[in-house]
């Protein structure tokens, strides 16, 4: 099993929606000068013994009027949502040194970590699985269903420490020896940072961990 890169994977994602806004208006503002150039060689070159109908060029009148202001609602909705993304910067930096729960991998040091799985409500067994950085699973420990939370003391299985670094965390649910697939893990982090990544604000978790801000589920000091 292949570990994606949280970091690599969230700015390909905005690299390509921001491309795909790029190009959708690029594509909006060609369009509008087109039109507007070709309506002026049309007025220019009429013929004035046998003009246009009134009501024709009023007809692309209102088709210039139309695309002209949808050009400027675009622009005018980008900048709006630049001043809704700092506002929310602003408030969300009150985040900053309180701990975010959310289901993003866990930077270990060393220190036994608290976990929250959510487990299928038809399971009548379930296992809390570990991987390592690479995406090997590297423990698997049965879990109490009437548990809330889950003590990860971070050894294996001799007592030894799994070495320092980020573990991803997931419950494998099972009911009547059957397998229900996977469901997540969340933990709380402290909150290092809060930056705005084109338009969304990303916070940086302890150990440099990247996170929306959107998936924080609850904060605590």
């Amino acid at each position: 099993m292949t570990e994606i890169d949280t970091n690599t994977a969230m700015s390909s994602a905005l690299a390509m929606r921001q491309a795909n806004e790029t190009t959708g208006q690029a594509t909006l503002n060609s369009d509008f000068q087109t039109f507007l150039e070709m309506l002026t060689v049309q007025a220019t070159n009429q013929d004035p013994l046998n003009p246009m109908e009134s009501s024709e060029y009023a007809s692309q009148l209102a088709s210039f009027s139309s695309v002209e202001q949808q050009v400027k609602t675009n622009d005018l909705l980008g900048a709006l949502g630049e001043q809704l993304g700092a506002s929310t910067l602003s408030q969300l930096s009150s985040w900053v040194g309180m701990e975010a729960r959310s289901i993003a991998p866990v930077t270990f040091d060393g220190t036994p970590q608290t976990l929250h799985p959510l487990l299928a409500t038809q399971a009548d067994e379930a296992y809390l699985v570990v991987y390592d950085e690479n995406g090997n699973e590297v423990q698997r420990l049965q879990v109490d269903l009437g548990a809330e939370s889950v003590e990860w003391a971070g050894v294996d299985d001799t007592g030894a420490p799994f070495a320092d670094g980020a573990y991803r965390f997931e419950i494998e649910n099972f009911a009547n020896g059957e397998s229900l697939g996977t469901s997540p893990v969340e933990s709380y982090q402290r909150v290092e940072e809060a930056q705005m990544l084109d338009g969304q604000v990303v916070l940086i978790l302890e150990g440099g961990q990247p996170i929306f801000s959107s998936d924080v589920v609850a904060i605590r000091d």
